[in-house]
């Protein structure tokens, strides 16, 4: 499957962020350091732990449906689509099961 990554927009922070869709491969690879670096701070500490609960195995399932929960955490935040940067608008309506874009 081909790359998709959408531009979210906050209108009262005037804040942009660009979200993956899918399988994050630099989760996999990083771990929890992806969330660090996106300032997720949820799941950044959630993820340190199960790194060394489960010595980074974890990633190899958490890969799968990080981008997602990342994704809800933004649009619960007050964050809209700004963008589908050329993705295509079904594929992204069902990886992140939203009802309109």
């Amino acid at each position: 499957m081909a790359f998709a990554e959408i531009t979210l927009e906050n209108l009262k922070t005037n804040q942009e962020k660009r979200v993956p869709v899918g399988f994050s491969w630099t989760h996999l690879f990083f771990g929890f350091l992806v969330p660090l670096f996106r300032s997720d701070w949820k799941y950044a500490l959630i993820f340190f732990v199960l790194t060394w609960l489960t010595f980074g195995l974890y990633a190899l399932v958490t890969s799968f449906f990080y981008n997602k929960l990342y994704a809800e955490d933004l649009f619960k935040d007050g964050f809209k689509v700004k963008s589908l940067n050329g993705a295509n608008k079904e594929v992204i309506r069902k990886k992140l099961n939203l009802s309109k874009i």
